[in-house]
């Protein structure tokens, strides 16, 4: 990697199977997946590493699931809307300046300073509508 990290095994792994699922992914559903090869995974082994994929930006924790999705503007710290499909479970990751402009006005009225910010929004995406 370019910022002087290692990109383990273990986190390559973890990272591969976030971004191959399209869809939000618990840690122990991740344990899971990497037991059969790694016998020796243990719940802490997969939160290290997503502690350190998220402290590298190429992963967003979705906190309303408690869950982790792939971050298509990963390299970066940023701010983002994550919109939640209830029904076939994709997460889709939007810059909406917009609104981040309006939350970023709202915070400053309330002299609220934020150390991280993400809106999420669960709703039908709109390949679920359409099968409704």
């Amino acid at each position: 990697m370019q910022r002087g990290v290692q990109l383990t095994p273990i986190r390559h792994k973890v990272l591969e199977l976030i971004w191959n699922s399209h869809k939000a992914i618990k840690a122990y559903d991740l344990l899971d997946q990497i037991r059969p090869s790694k016998e020796a995974a243990k719940p802490a082994t997969i939160y290290r590493a997503l502690d350190f994929l998220l402290e590298q930006g190429l992963i967003h924790r979705v906190e309303s699931l408690n869950a982790f999705v792939g971050c298509k503007c990963s390299g970066t710290q940023h701010d983002q809307v994550l919109l939640i499909c209830t029904q076939c479970h994709t997460v889709e990751e939007r810059s909406s300046l917009p609104v981040l402009n309006a939350l970023a006005d709202e915070l400053q009225t309330a002299q609220f300073i934020a150390q991280r910010k993400t809106l999420e929004v669960q709703g039908l995406c709109h390949a679920c509508q359409n099968t409704n």
